[in-house]
């Protein structure tokens, strides 16, 4: 026998994930082909603009698309049971799903007025999580609904526990709507851009708080995020999406440094720098592609300025091109470089600093 801890199996693994929407004009193909692996623990940034399949692609995980839209592919989860083979969510019978969802698999919606029951008080919704996959009923189940949304930056947490969604703020309810996830300590939080409504400062707490309990519980993470700022400071990996499928995924370090795709490129070059030294911002031409109708090539190519009658030919496949490095570009060793690790470093004036505030502070 070798020595050595054995490999860790993945949490998640999604292999061939497509999900299409038919509409008036034509099938929309929303996810074309997504493949990735999620480790315990692991933070996994998915960023791009909007209409790039991000969120699609988190609902389908936990198979929230209803019919007309079909899903087909493979989404090996291996947290159910201690022991046995991972199994496919996206063919899981409902009853065994619905023990998944929001038990095992929680998520955070995007937009948390639409999320909340408009009937139902904050604290009816989190103690009917407790309820469900906790046991937690009565007093026990009111403390520690009080507990999640104190822990979410909520003041007079166990007088709001009454109030109804239309009664807080929106950055409230985004607060609300992440203490409904997180009370039964999921084993994977699926967050599309949950810290949009709020401010800097709850923004820097609510993230300190997601990155503590992914510590404790050894939690993992897929977050949909439009801040490189934050992805810089919360991912371990990244996930840059386009056109409904992967362009590029690495580990957040190597992808802001030493980006191997031509749309990875175009996303950092347009950011602002921090430095002293002012220059025109380099904004990517044109616009997203119409899903209905995708080129037969390389979906950026009409977009990117490296682009070749090979990329125009045949659509590059998700291929490794350096260790733990995956680049659907074929141009991807001729990008110029991007700056380095200052890139990394100008991204963080701009949002967050994670440890300027106190312990205290959440």
């Amino acid at each position: 026998m070798t020595g050595g801890a054995a490999p860790t199996a993945p949490l998640l693994s999604v292999r061939d994930l497509n999900v299409r929407i038919p509409t008036p004009g034509g099938e929309l193909h929303a996810v074309r082909g997504v493949n990735f692996d999620l480790m315990p623990g692991e933070v996994l940034g998915l960023v791009g603009e909007s209409g790039s399949g991000k969120s699609v692609t988190l609902r389908a995980l936990l198979k929230l698309h209803r019919a007309p839209i079909r899903m087909t592919g493979e989404v090996m989860y291996g947290g159910q049971t201690q022991a046995g083979p991972p199994q496919n969510l996206l063919t899981l019978p409902d009853s065994r799903l619905r023990s998944v969802r929001g038990g095992q698999i929680s998520m955070i919606f995007q937009e948390p007025m639409t999320a909340l029951n408009p009937v139902l008080s904050v604290g009816e919704q989190i103690t009917e999580n407790l309820r469900e996959h906790k046991g937690l009923r009565g007093k026990a189940a009111l403390d520690r609904a009080a507990e999640l949304l104190d822990l979410t930056g909520i003041p007079s947490p166990r007088a709001r526990l009454a109030d109804y969604p239309h009664q807080f703020s929106g950055g409230m309810r985004q607060r609300a709507m992440i203490a409904i996830a997180l009370a039964s300590e999921p084993k994977l939080l699926l967050a599309d851009e949950p810290t949009t409504a709020l401010d800097v400062t709850i923004q820097d707490q609510i993230l300190r708080l997601l990155l503590r309990l992914r510590e404790e519980l050894n939690m993992s993470v897929v977050l949909v995020t439009h801040d490189l700022g934050v992805v810089a400071q919360t991912c371990d990996r990244v996930a840059v999406m386009y056109g409904g499928r992967l362009m590029e995924t690495a580990g957040v370090n190597e992808l802001f440094t030493h980006p191997l795709h031509a749309y990875t490129h175009g996303l950092l070059g347009s950011l602002p720098g921090a430095d002293a030294h002012r220059r025109p911002l380099r904004p990517i031409p044109g616009g997203p592609p119409d899903l209905r109708r995708l080129p037969q090539g390389c979906t950026f190519a009409p977009r990117c300025t490296y682009a070749t009658d090979a990329c125009r030919a045949a659509e590059p496949p998700l291929m490794e091109v350096a260790a733990g490095h995956h680049s659907a570009c074929i141009h991807y060793d001729k990008l110029p470089p991007i700056g380095g690790a200052s890139v990394v470093e100008s991204l963080i004036p701009e949002t967050l600093v994670l440890d300027t505030l106190p312990e205290a502070s959440l």
